[in-house]
């Protein structure tokens, strides 16, 4: 099950979606509890959005208690009614560290829209993660719009110095990952972090429209 701050919580995000109708999708995020993944978050007010976690308690912890793990907090959660977290095993069967990781595809990728790959690091696990994600939503949810999300070359070089052409190859071999999917978008953006949720979020209200046509 997702897991939300409380009752009062889930019944808010029960009468949003009401209120929003037809128009409102059902987006996945993989890798949105950092501060990119969370501004995007924030700003999908009128669609239901799900942040995969390898560990959604911590990720909902009133403090943030390792730095191994993403966080977004209690009152995040509290403030963004629309969005909930949920336990998934990171594309690496090895590395589950949540309680309730089991049948996630079930509840997250059931009838998803859009489904975000953000996953951070540009170690051997980010294309696992993208391969896991465009395999399970072929399965799940086949007509969703899959999107690949990574900084430029130039970014890459500014975020995270050294190693440029071996990450740049993890980029690109999750982009692959995306293609295979009907519906794919692949961004490269710059280190602007507002240009590129407005280009993430640009994606999202084009799908909404498409659904709506």
């Amino acid at each position: 099950m997702a897991v939300r701050a409380a009752a009062p919580r889930a019944l808010a995000l029960a009468l949003l979606v009401l209120a929003r109708g037809a128009g409102a999708l059902k987006v996945v995020i993989a890798g949105g509890t950092g501060p990119f993944g969370q501004r995007v978050a924030a700003a999908l007010s009128s669609h239901e959005v799900t942040l995969l976690t390898r560990n959604a308690f911590l990720a909902a912890s009133p403090s943030r208690v390792t730095e191994v793990f993403g966080w977004v907090g209690e009152s995040y959660l509290r403030a963004h009614p629309h969005v909930s977290l949920r336990d998934w095993d990171g594309g690496d069967l090895t590395d589950i560290t949540g309680s309730d990781w089991l049948r996630w595809q079930d509840d997250a990728l059931s009838g998803a829209d859009v489904v975000i790959n953000l996953v951070g690091g540009y170690t051997p696990q980010r294309p696992m993660a993208a391969g896991r994600l465009s395999r399970e939503s072929l399965r799940f949810s086949p007509d969703a719009l899959q999107v690949s999300v990574a900084p430029t070359a130039a970014a890459l070089k500014a975020l995270t110095p050294g190693m440029a052409e071996v990450k740049m190859a993890r980029v690109d071999e999750c982009e692959r990952a995306a293609q295979k999917c009907r519906n794919n978008l692949c961004l490269r953006l710059d280190a602007d972090l507002d240009a590129g949720c407005a280009a993430v979020l640009e994606a999202v209200e084009n799908a909404a429209a498409a659904v709506k046509a």
